[in-house]
């Protein structure tokens, strides 16, 4: 009895030792913030291939944005929340800057690039015009819900990812960002 007491007291001192450190079984903990509780970590892997169009009609793909962090995000018009996060993500690109994390919020709905324009301005969300009218992202990230938002890293791996609306532009949000160049 007195040996178990020993050893579940000794188990939670090794786990503080490894916090401390920075280690897990696992590898290297990340601690995201309070105000990214959503932003789940991910085993890295590959991004699936798919291609999405800005407001000129020109093809992009996620391997253009290679070499920085992107916040890939899926919203659509029809999608309260989504409309709520999209002014969140413009602060938070705003206040990270584009050398270290790229915000790309791709509108998978069945709107048009003047019609998707218009509706960024109106919701103060400063953020470029993308398309995905043919549902190419939905598919290849196992989209159940909107909004969907992936974390990719600079070799272009899906790192994390967080379904539902998430405050991107809270204090704490906007310093994990800017940590992650370091």
């Amino acid at each position: 009895m007195i040996r178990s007491r020993f050893h579940l007291t000794l188990i939670p001192g090794a786990l503080a030792i490894a916090w401390v450190a920075g280690c897990s079984p696992s590898g290297p903990i990340h601690r995201t913030p309070d105000s990214l509780a959503k932003l789940k970590s991910e085993t890295a892997k590959s991004v699936p291939s798919v291609t999405f169009m800005d407001a000129n009609g020109r093809a992009h793909s996620l391997t253009e944005f290679r070499g920085r962090y992107v916040l890939l995000n899926l919203w659509a018009t029809w999608c309260a929340p989504c409309v709520r996060e999209l002014p969140a993500l413009s602060r938070l690109q705003a206040a990270v800057g584009i050398r270290t994390l790229e915000v790309v919020a791709v509108n998978v709905g069945r709107g048009t690039a003047p019609e998707t324009a218009a509706f960024l301005k109106s919701n103060k969300a400063n953020l470029p015009v993308y398309l995905d009218t043919k549902s190419a992202f939905l598919h290849a990230f196992g989209a159940f819900g909107l909004p969907l938002t992936v974390l990719i890293d600079p070799q272009g791996r899906e790192t994390a990812r967080a379904s539902g609306a998430v405050r991107w532009d809270a204090r704490d949000a906007v310093s994990y960002f800017k940590a992650l160049k370091k």
